[in-house]
C-alpha cells in the first residue's frame, strides 16, 4: 500500500495527521509509522481538525481511515505520555477530556466513515475503529485492548460499541485477557465486515467508498441516523429526528432523480438535496 501514501493533502499535528480527498472521498491518515501510529494527545487534536474540515467540505461524501507505514492502523495510545498526562485519576480524567470532544465529532459525525485496518489495531485504535461506521481489514491485521495488561480502564463508550459488535462474552473474553486475534476471528465475531488480501486492500476500500459516495447522501444520512436511534435505549431514542429525515428522503430531488434514472435505465446522479 507504500504508493498511495504519496498523495499530497493538509497535515496536521506536526504532519502525524494527514488528509486529502479524491473523487468525494476524504481520507485521514494516521501518520506516526515510527510508534506504529500511537496516538498522542496532539495527534487526537489533529483527527479533530481533519475531520471537522472533512465534515464541512460539501464535494466530501464519505470519509476513510487508514495508518501509515503497514504495520498499523493505530496501536494504542502513545504510552511514552502516559507519565506525563495519565498518570493517576486527575490527570488520566484530564487527558479523557481533552481527547473526548474528537471522539464525540467521530461518534456523531453526519458522513460515512470507513476504517481501513492494515497491521495492529489495538486499545485505543480499537476505539477510533469502532467508531467508524464499517471496519475493512487485511488478512495479517490483529486486534486486541491490552487495558488490563496496563492497569487502564477502558471507557464507557468503548466498551458500549464493543458490546454492540461482539456482544458482552466476547467483550469480557477481550477484556479480561488483553488477548489479541486475528483477522478471521475479528470478521467471525462481527468486530470487522470485510478482509481481503494486503495488496487488495486499498483497492477494495476505495471500490465500497466510491460506491457509497455515489449514492444518494440523504438516504445514506436516514440509514445512519435511524440506525444510530435503534442502538439508543427505547427511552432515550429521537423519533422526530426519523421522521424529520425521512421526509426530507421524500421530498428531495434526489428521489425524484432516482425514480427518472431508475425508469430511463440510467446511473443516478446524486446532489444531495
Amino acid at each position: 500500500m507504500s504508493d498511495i501514501f504519496s498523495t499530497t493533502g493538509t497535515p496536521y499535528a506536526d504532519g502525524k495527521i494527514l488528509q486529502h480527498t479524491t473523487d468525494g472521498v476524504g481520507v485521514i491518515t494516521f501518520n506516526n509509522p515510527d510508534k506504529r501510529n500511537a496516538m498522542s494527545l496532539e495527534m487526537w487534536e489533529g483527527f479533530g481538525e481533519a475531520l471537522t474540515s472533512l465534515r464541512d467540505d460539501e464535494t466530501v461524501r464519505v470519509v476513510v481511515l487508514r495508518g501509515a507505514g503497514g504495520k498499523a492502523f493505530v496501536s494504542g495510545a502513545d504510552i511514552s505520555q502516559f507519565e506525563k498526562t495519565r498518570h493517576n485519576a486527575a490527570a488520566s480524567e484530564e487527558y479523557a477530556r481533552r481527547s473526548a470532544a474528537q471522539r464525540a465529532l467521530l461518534a456523531d459525525y453526519p458522513k460515512p466513515t470507513i476504517a481501513c485496518i492494515d497491521g495492529f489495531c489495538l486499545g485505543g485504535g480499537m476505539q477510533v475503529a469502532m467508531l467508524a461506521d464499517i471496519r475493512i481489514a487485511a488478512h495479517d491485521s490483529q486486534f486486541g485492548i491490552p487495558a488490563a495488561k496496563l492497569g487502564i480502564a477502558y471507557g464507557f463508550d468503548g466498551l458500549r460499541h464493543l458490546v454492540s459488535l461482539v456482544g458482552p462474552s466476547w467483550a469480557r473474553l477481550l477484556m479480561y485477557t488483553g488477548m489479541r486475534i486475528d483477522s478471521a476471528e475479528a470478521l467471525r465475531i462481527g468486530l470487522i465486515e470485510r478482509v481481503f488480501p494486503v495488496d487488495e486492500l486499498w483497492g477494495e476500500t476505495m471500490t465500497i467508498a466510491e460506491t457509497i459516495s455515489q449514492n444518494a447522501p440523504l438516504a445514506i444520512k436516514a440509514a445512519k441516523i435511524t440506525i444510530a436511534q435503534v442502538l439508543k435505549d427505547e427511552s432515550q431514542r429521537d423519533m422526530d429526528a426519523i421522521k424529520a429525515i425521512g421526509n426530507a428522503c421524500m421530498d428531495s430531488a434526489d428521489f425524484r432523480e432516482g425514480r427518472q434514472a431508475f425508469m430511463e435505465k440510467r446511473k443516478p446522479q446524486f446532489q444531495g438535496r
